[in-house]
């Protein structure tokens, strides 16, 4: 079954780099970024978990906890560890879970057999602390994620979540937003001060400190 924006994250128990966790209790009151990849000792998720532990101040900094998966089992993966942090300057600092019996990955739909054999795709689920899940992105396994990408929906989503406001085209943090249509142009003046109407649907004010 797909997952779907606002679905609770189906929970699950397994293996870990970091011990056995039951995944809602691990993330109990975090975000979470819980992303697959296809195989242990291959070069673009090499780059690619060495590029989220280069990143722990910056998730930690949201409130963020990070894991992924593969179906490699346990071994490989702590033997794949130091290599990552070979390549990326930084030791492993997050868990990997270990699905060999292909049980998470199903759950979470990570394997596509169009993409030619039985290993999970490029995944991302971005949790919030209620265990909703709040994005879904899937690449195919040629092309790596770009994780600054996944930092700027993160801030996205928290700061829409902390003010009627959302994010324009392109939006990095900083940037002005859109007051949300469900706000009278008065209301958002007395809240936000600053307020530009461009359309009667469309106004700017500067991003709310969150």
């Amino acid at each position: 079954m797909a997952i779907r924006l606002g679905d609770v994250a189906p929970d699950f128990t397994a293996e870990t780099t970091e011990g056995v966790i039951d995944f809602h209790q691990w993330k109990a009151g975090s975000w979470a970024v819980f992303f697959s990849h296809p195989a242990d000792y291959t070069p673009v998720c090499t780059t690619e978990l060495g590029r989220t532990s280069a990143l722990q101040a910056e998730f930690d900094r949201r409130g963020v906890k990070c894991i992924a998966i593969s179906v490699d089992p346990l071994e490989s993966h702590l033997g794949w560890a130091g290599d990552i942090g070979d390549v990326g300057g930084t030791d492993l600092n997050f868990p990997i879970i270990a699905d060999p019996d292909k049980k998470v990955s199903e759950l979470y739909d990570m394997i596509h057999p169009g993409e030619g054999d039985t290993s999970t795709v490029r995944s991302v689920f971005i949790i919030d602390p209620s265990n909703k899940v709040r994005l879904t992105l899937t690449y195919p396994k040629s092309v790596g994620r770009n994780f600054d990408e996944i930092l700027r929906v993160i801030d996205a989503l928290q700061l829409t979540d902390a003010a009627p406001v959302s994010t324009p085209v392109d939006w990095r943090p900083g940037d002005r937003v859109i007051v949300s249509p469900m706000m009278s142009t008065e209301d958002a003046k007395a809240r936000f001060g600053e307020v530009e109407e461009v359309k009667s649907y469309l106004r700017w004010t500067p991003a709310p400190k969150v």
